[in-house]
């Protein structure tokens, strides 16, 4: 009797609070939602309507404008981006950008969807709102509604804390499902394992795509208030679904739970079950695993709860094992290359 008790009195503070209400967060209670990104159908969701803050998944938003942007031709992957002292100041994560310097359109992307970097987002906002993240913000909060996330704020373009910046789950369902259709020839860059910002390798962060068969992205994201927040896309013969969990109390559970419902998804579209990938993934890298009462979710072992994909590297990319026999500024490279850094730090 006691999760009912548990519930209850959760679905009443909600109540009392409003879903509305900017500031009711409830991290370590998960929302998710689960669509076939193709005809829209919604196989799952817990209340997939609930206000949550995004953390980094906000750069979806970012993200979608950029793109938007460069089909518009109103830029160019190879256009410069200048680096404000605003955004060099930036929490991590991030690449340590130096204000004064400049970084191309596709390096910020890049730097987005590996290391969901907060100063790369800074600048790329800053950029398309005419040099005002604020602004930009607001171009974001008016996409959103374009696009039908009626619960949606956003206040910045990285996705670090703010009060009054909110979504949903059924709504980041819907940016990731745009996100897809609107420019699939952009898409694969939430694919890249990893690439290299100035002679310096930068991983992707997303363990989906290292354990779970037909992962291609999207985002993961945590601050303490949002907790762990991951949306993915997985495709499985012609069926694709994306999946989103907000609020999960650690990245191996975030992790476990989105496997677990992405394996439902593709059993109700009828889709035959595939086994994870690389069960003995490299030290420091996810598995997706659980130990539940003594037993072993698919096998594996969880690995370590801390949040991986936040990293910290405030002035200089040093942490990055030095790659001195590549001489261009961003070189994507192949998975096998992917080296996982433990960081410890508070916001992604």
């Amino acid at each position: 009797m006691r999760f009912p008790f548990q519930k209850a009195f959760l679905l009443c503070a909600m109540t009392t609070m409003g879903l509305g209400s900017a500031k009711a967060q409830y991290a370590g209670h998960v929302s998710s939602y689960v669509m076939d990104a193709k005809t829209g159908a919604v196989l799952s969701a817990t209340d997939a309507e609930l206000q949550r803050y995004p953390a980094s998944l906000t750069k979806l938003m970012t993200l979608y404008l950029t793109f938007r942007a460069l089909e518009a031709h109103q830029i160019t992957l190879d256009e410069q981006v200048p680096v404000s002292i605003h955004a060099s100041i930036q929490a991590p994560s991030k690449l340590g950008l130096v204000p004064g310097t400049k970084l191309t359109v596709e390096q910020g992307i890049l730097g987005l969807v590996t290391k969901s970097a907060n100063d790369a987002a800074c600048a790329l906002g800053e950029f398309l709102g005419g040099g005002d993240e604020v602004r930009f913000a607001q171009l974001m909060t008016q996409q959103a509604r374009a696009l039908g996330m009626v619960n949606t704020t956003f206040r910045n373009a990285s996705g670090l804390p703010d009060p009054d910046q909110v979504t949903t789950a059924h709504d980041l369902a819907l940016l990731s499902q745009h996100l897809i259709a609107d420019f699939p020839q952009y898409y694969h860059y939430f694919n890249v394992p990893s690439f290299y910002f100035h002679r310096r390798m930068v991983p992707n962060h997303d363990p989906m795509l290292k354990i779970y068969a037909g992962a291609d992205g999207l985002k993961t994201g945590y601050t303490d208030l949002a907790g762990h927040n991951l949306i993915t896309s997985a495709q499985r013969g012609n069926v694709r679904l994306i999946g989103v969990v907000m609020g999960s109390s650690s990245n191996a559970r975030r992790s476990m739970e989105m496997v677990a419902l992405l394996d439902k998804g593709f059993a109700d579209e009828g889709v035959a079950p595939q086994p994870l990938l690389h069960p003995a993934a490299p030290s420091g890298i996810l598995m997706a695993s659980a130990r539940r009462r003594g037993r072993f979710h698919h096998g594996f072992l969880l690995a370590s709860s801390r949040p991986m994909e936040v990293a910290d590297a405030p002035t200089t990319p040093r942490r990055y094992g030095r790659i001195s026999h590549h001489g261009a500024a961003v070189r994507m490279v192949s998975v096998r290359h992917v080296v996982a850094h433990k960081k410890h730090s508070r916001h992604s």
